[in-house]
């Protein structure tokens, strides 16, 4: 039986950062002429980190990760994992992978699944452990082509857990999932950041960065826009909406251009009776719409990812 050891190179990769990208570009031949997927993307992802890779559909994300695990090379720059190459990275266990499509052999069982993998890693015994730790011990003796969607999902994830990475690189990983399954596959992926390991995600639940990742990386026409502490980037967007409703017997066009005056207040529109101030100085908006405006249900909204990804991006809908 095998078990997971560490090469001479462990002492240098102790001292790298877990994920590194140096001006890392990707071109592929198209029937249109050339098209750069990845345009120059620099990262470097810490040991321990959970970080959320975002961008809308074409902005790079699959070919950025596909470069990550050695499934492609980029056209220039460098990509290292631990200090190696990503596919040495892969060989020696450091760094697995939750695929969105693929992966699987639907007439094989569940546990007969896990165990011929666990095999091809030399870890039958830990092939108990991690069913149970992602919950499939219940599907064990179930057809993968009887699985659902969100099954086949916490599959994969045992799958990659086998050999006990330390990067752990996942596209759309809740995908099919329902509400009480992500927050368990979330929990468990905070856990496993306690313990040192890495995890790098793209998604398109926006909640689930804004939720689970302490930082975002937001790419688009395959560059880094952003990069930095999720939270930080939730608030470049212009700041809270306080919303209220304004009394029955006072014009609201009165409201809407006093509060308009105010400073930091990007935005203020109304919904019948409903008016709705962005920006900043939310608090000063709050403090005119209970005192002279009379305005009375008062919400305050702090800005969320959706509105960051949207604003960043360009995407509107």
């Amino acid at each position: 039986m095998q078990t997971k050891t560490h090469k001479p190179l462990a002492v240098v990769a102790a001292l790298a950062p877990a994920l590194k990208l140096e001006a890392v570009r990707k071109s592929f031949h198209t029937a249109q002429g050339p098209l750069e997927a990845v345009a120059g993307i620099d990262l470097n992802v810490g040991t321990g980190e959970i970080v959320a890779f975002l961008g809308p559909n074409g902005a790079g994300k699959t070919t950025a990760i596909d470069m990550m695990l050695g499934l492609t090379a980029p056209t220039s720059g460098t990509v290292h994992v631990f200090g190696r190459s990503p596919r040495a990275a892969v060989e020696a266990g450091e760094v697995s992978a939750v695929l969105q499509t693929g992966g699987l052999l639907r007439d094989l069982t569940v546990r007969e699944t896990v165990t011929a993998i666990a095999a091809l890693h030399g870890a039958r015994e830990r092939i108990d452990q991690v069913m149970e730790r992602t919950d499939i011990t219940s599907l064990a003796k179930r057809k993968v082509s009887k699985c659902s969607g969100g099954e086949q999902q916490r599959l994969k994830f045992a799958l990659a857990l086998l050999p006990d990475p330390r990067l752990l690189i996942m596209d759309e990983p809740t995908a099919g999932m329902d509400v009480g399954a992500r927050h368990a596959f979330w929990d468990t992926m905070r856990a496993d950041a306690l313990q040192g390991r890495t995890v790098l995600f793209a998604t398109h639940y926006l909640e689930e960065a804004q939720d689970f990742a302490e930082r975002t990386v937001l790419i688009g026409a395959g560059k880094v826009l952003v990069d930095g502490p999720t939270t930080q980037l939730r608030d470049m967007t212009g700041g809270r909406v306080v919303s209220a409703t304004l009394p029955l017997d006072r014009p609201t066009e009165d409201a809407v251009r006093i509060l308009s005056t105010l400073d930091r207040v990007t935005s203020v529109r109304l919904a019948g009776q409903r008016i709705f101030v962005t920006g900043p100085g939310s608090d000063a908006a709050a403090r005119l719409l209970l005192g002279e405006l009379a305005a009375t249900d008062l919400e305050i909204m702090a800005p969320t990812l959706d509105a960051a990804f949207m604003e960043l991006t360009g995407v509107t809908s």
